[in-house]
């Protein structure tokens, strides 16, 4: 006789909230929210982790131990910043990885229709770089930038 496979049963998903305890606008549309140290600047994402500390890529701020302390203020000697330290930071400049172009939310381009205030995740999918756009060098070798090429500027 075949034997049946054994059911594998699942976990229900488990959403994540902030440590507020409020669900924040960007962990609701799947981006990760970022954390940033009130008193040095040190963002936390955790898309990157610290792998240097032990903590691996993928872990939210809310996992992060209670001991946890911001690695850039502890290095500098200002103290042990932990958890309590860092706000919830989300960025709104964004820098093009080939000409170093930054759309900036509060800026826009008027020029090509973009209004002030529009966030970079509701610039429309055939989103390019307006300077890369412009030079056939870029174009032709590399083709055109889009918005998977722009990373956040941690200002």
């Amino acid at each position: 006789m075949a034997k049946k496979p054994a059911a594998v049963k699942k976990k229900p998903a488990v959403k994540k909230t902030s440590v507020t305890g409020k669900k924040s606008a960007a962990s609701e549309k799947g981006t990760p929210m970022r954390y940033k140290c009130r008193i040095c600047g040190y963002i936390y994402s955790p898309l990157r982790g610290e792998p240097h500390n032990g903590i691996p890529a993928g872990t939210p701020f809310e996992d992060l131990p209670e001991t946890y302390v911001c690695p850039v203020c502890g290095f500098q000697g200002k103290g042990k910043i932990g958890k309590w330290g860092f706000d919830e930071w989300r960025p709104t400049r964004y820098i093009c990885s080939m000409c170093d172009y930054i759309y900036d939310e509060k800026r826009g381009e008027p020029n090509r229709g973009i209004k002030p205030g529009t966030k970079f995740e509701d610039l429309p999918e055939d989103y390019v770089c307006p300077v890369c756009a412009t030079d056939p060098k870029i174009v032709i070798r590399y083709g055109n930038v889009v918005k998977q090429g722009f990373s956040p500027l941690n200002d």
